[in-house]
C-alpha cells in the first residue's frame, strides 16, 4: 500500500490532496472521545461554579484548580509516558485544547501551562531537566509560566534587554530585566525566561525558580477580560540561575521561542473552537427561550441568519483545525525515526507548519471574535449583563487576536514564510506562478463549471489558488526585495490564502463525510454558503492586491481573471443558513 505523501508547510498552495488523506473530527476514536469528555466534565464541575471567584483574581484558588486538573492527568496529554503523561498524539492533544477552551480564564491558565509553560522544556530540555522538571509539570506539582515580552519587546522579541552573565566561578548566569504580560505570574513555580548572554546578537533560555533570590512578582494586572488568569510583570534583579538551567544551547533561545510561538499558535486554534461552541450553545438556548411579539426569536429570519453564520465559521475552522493537526503527526513518526531527540523532533514537525499555524490562529481568534459579538446580539439587551455567560465570552475573546504575537505580525508571516518555504525548494510556486501568467488571457473561464459536486468544488477552490499564485507573482515582480514593507498588499494575500486553506479544509471534510456514509445534506449547505461568501472575500482581496501593484495599464487583464477565478455558481444562501439553524434550533446545541 503507497503511503500518503506528507505535504510540506505552505504546499497546499500548488498540490492537490485527497479527502481519503485527511483526517477529521467524525474519525475520533473512544479513547479520544473519553479524554475530551473527561475535560469537559472537569470544566463543567469544577470550573463553572468557581467562575465568579475566580474572576475576581484569586490567584490561590486558580493555583488550586489547575493543580486538580494535574491529579486528574489532564496535564500530562503531552507528556511522553515515561516522564509520567499520557504520550498522546497531537490531534488528541488539540482536542483537549478544544474540551477545555470553554473554560474562560481557567483554559488560558491551563493551556499556558499545558503549552507554553511545560513543552519548551519537554522539547528542548536535557534528560536531567526533564526529569526535575517536566515530571512536576505533568502532575501540577509544578505550575509553569513562560517569560519572553518585554516592556519594549513585544512583536521584535530578540529586541530583549534582559541579560545573562556568567559569573566568575562559572557555575551561574547571573540574570537582570523585566519581563511583562506573563500568563501565571502570580503562581507559576518554573519560568522559562529569554535573555542574551553578554553581547550575543540572540537570545537564549533558562529555566528560573520563582524561588530563587532576586525573582520579583508584581501585583496583576487589571485586564479587559480574561480576569480570572494570573497576569503580572516579573522582575529579575541579579538572580543566580545554575549553569545547568541554562536550556537548549547558548543562542537558542530565539529558536526556542519562535518553535514555541508556532506550538502556541496552533493549539489557540483548537482552543477558540471549544469557546466558540460554548457561545453557540448559549446563543441558541437563549434563542430558544426568548419570545419577541409573542413568538420564541428563533423563529425569526434574522436570528437564523446569525445562529447560521456561527456554525458555518466554526465549522470551518474546525475542518482546518484537525486537517494540519494530522499533518503533524504524520511528520512528527517520521522524523521520531530518524532524529535521536523524540523532543526535538517533536517540535520540528511542529514548527514546520508555521504558515499553517499562523492561519489557524488568525482565522480561528477572528471567528470566535465574530461569533461572541453575535452571541451577544441574539441576547439584546440581556447579553450586555455580566450576569450572562455571553458577556465574559464577549471580553475574553479579545485577548485571542494579540495572544501568540498579533493578527497583523501572523498575517504577514502566512506570507512571507510560505514564500520563503517556496524559495528554499520545498515546493515550486513561482515557476508555476510564471505558467499561470501565461496563460492570463483564458485563465479560469469555465474551469470550475463541470463535474459532479466535488469536482466543482474542487475546481472553485483550484482557482482560488491560482489567483493567489498571480497576485504573489506580481507583487514580487513590482516589489522585489521591498515587498516586505508593502504590508497592506501582503495582507491582502493573507487573506486570499487563509480563505483559500480554511475552504479546501472544509470541502475535503465534507467529501470525505460523505464517503462515511454521513448524512450530509446540511454539511453541503454549510459547505455551499461558505464557498459563496469566500469566493467574493478573495475577488474583493485580489482586487485591491491589483491596484495596489500593477500600473493602470496593466490591471485590466488581471482583473477580468480574477472575476473569472473566483467565479462560482450561485447559492440560495437564505434557505441553506435556515436549514443550517433549523437544525442548531432543533438540537438545541451544536451538534454538527
Amino acid at each position: 500500500m503507497e503511503s500518503k505523501k506528507i505535504l510540506k508547510s505552505g504546499e497546499f498552495l500548488v498540490a492537490e490532496t485527497d479527502s481519503a488523506d485527511i483526517f477529521i473530527p467524525e474519525e475520533f476514536n473512544e479513547e479520544q472521545r473519553m479524554i475530551a469528555q473527561t475535560c469537559r466534565d472537569f470544566i463543567e464541575t469544577e470550573v463553572y461554579p468557581k467562575i465568579a471567584d475566580l474572576e475576581k483574581g484569586d490567584r490561590d484558588l486558580m493555583k488550586a484548580t489547575l493543580k486538580k486538573s494535574g491529579e486528574l492527568g489532564l496535564m500530562g496529554v503531552s507528556i511522553p509516558e515515561e516522564l509520567g503523561g499520557f504520550g498522546q498524539s497531537f490531534v488528541t492533544q488539540m482536542l483537549v485544547a478544544e474540551a477545555t477552551g470553554s473554560g474562560y480564564s481557567f483554559s488560558v491558565a491551563y493551556m499556558a501551562h499545558c503549552g507554553i509553560g511545560t513543552l519548551p522544556i519537554m522539547y528542548y530540555g536535557n534528560n536531567d531537566q526533564r526529569e526535575k522538571y517536566v515530571r512536576k509539570l505533568a502532575t501540577g506539582d509544578y505550575i509553569g509560566a513562560y517569560c519572553l515580552t518585554e516592556p519594549g519587546a513585544g512583536s521584535d522579541a530578540n529586541s530583549g534587554k534582559t541579560s545573562a552573565k556568567l559569573s566568575e566561578d562559572g557555575k551561574h548566569y547571573v540574570l537582570n530585566g523585566q519581563k511583562m504580560w506573563i500568563t501565571n505570574a502570580g503562581f507559576a513555580d518554573t519560568q522559562v525566561v529569554f535573555a542574551k548572554i553578554d553581547n550575543d546578537r540572540v537570545l537564549s533560555a533558562f529555566i528560573v525558580e520563582r524561588n530563587f533570590p532576586g525573582v520579583v512578582v508584581g501585583p496583576d494586572e487589571h485586564k479587559m477580560g480574561i480576569k480570572g488568569s494570573s497576569t503580572a510583570q516579573i522582575y529579575y534583579n541579579d538572580v543566580k540561575v545554575p549553569v545547568e538551567n541554562l536550556l537548549g544551547k547558548r543562542g537558542e533561545g530565539f529558536r526556542i521561542a519562535l518553535s514555541i510561538l508556532h506550538m502556541g499558535r496552533l493549539k489557540l486554534g483548537a482552543s477558540v473552537l471549544g469557546s466558540a461552541k460554548k457561545a453557540i450553545n448559549d446563543s441558541v438556548k437563549y434563542a430558544n427561550e426568548r419570545k419577541q411579539f409573542g413568538v420564541l426569536i428563533s423563529s425569526f429570519g434574522a436570528i437564523k441568519h446569525k445562529l447560521a453564520s456561527q456554525v458555518i465559521r466554526l465549522f470551518a475552522a474546525e475542518s482546518a483545525c484537525y486537517r494540519v493537526s494530522s499533518d503533524i503527526d504524520e511528520l512528527m513518526a517520521s522524523l521520531k525515526k530518524e532524529m535521536e531527540d523524540t523532543g526535538r523532533a517533536s517540535i520540528e514537525a511542529i514548527s514546520h507548519y508555521a504558515v499553517e499555524a499562523a492561519i489557524l490562529k488568525v482565522y480561528g481568534s477572528e471567528m470566535l471574535d465574530y461569533v461572541t459579538d453575535e452571541a451577544v446580539q441574539i441576547h439584546g439587551g440581556m447579553g450586555y449583563s455580566a450576569e450572562m455567560d455571553v458577556e465574559r465570552g464577549y471580553r475574553d475573546s479579545r485577548i485571542n487576536r494579540i495572544f501568540e504575537g498579533t493578527n497583523e505580525i501572523n498575517r504577514l508571516l502566512v506570507v512571507d514564510t510560505a514564500m520563503k518555504r517556496a524559495m528554499k525548494g520545498d515546493f515550486d510556486l513561482f515557476s508555476r506562478a510564471e505558467a499561470l501568467y501565461n496563460e492570463l488571457e483564458n485563465i479560469g473561464v469555465k474551469e470550475a463549471s463541470n463535474g459532479d459536486y466535488f469536482t466543482k468544488k474542487a475546481g472553485y477552490v483550484s482557482n482560488f489558488k491560482k489567483l493567489i499564485l498571480l497576485c504573489i507573482n506580481e507583487a514580487v515582480k513590482a516589489f522585489g526585495k521591498n515587498l516586505v514593507h508593502e504590508q497592506e498588499v501582503l495582507n491582502n494575500i493573507a487573506d486570499m490564502m487563509m480563505e483559500t486553506y480554511v475552504s479546501e479544509s472544509l470541502m475535503l471534510r465534507v467529501k470525505k463525510m460523505e464517503s462515511m456514509n454521513i448524512n450530509t445534506a446540511v454539511y453541503k449547505d454549510i459547505l455551499d454558503t461558505y464557498i459563496h461568501d469566500c469566493s467574493s472575500m478573495i475577488r474583493k482581496s485580489a482586487t485591491d492586491a491589483i491596484h495596489s501593484t500593477l500600473p493602470e495599464d496593466a490591471r485590466e487583464k488581471f482583473l477580468r481573471a480574477s472575476e473569472n477565478l473566483t467565479a462560482v455558481e450561485g447559492v440560495n444562501v437564505k434557505d441553506a443558513r435556515r436549514r443550517i439553524a433549523n437544525k442548531l434550533i432543533e438540537d438545541n446545541s451544536y451538534r454538527f
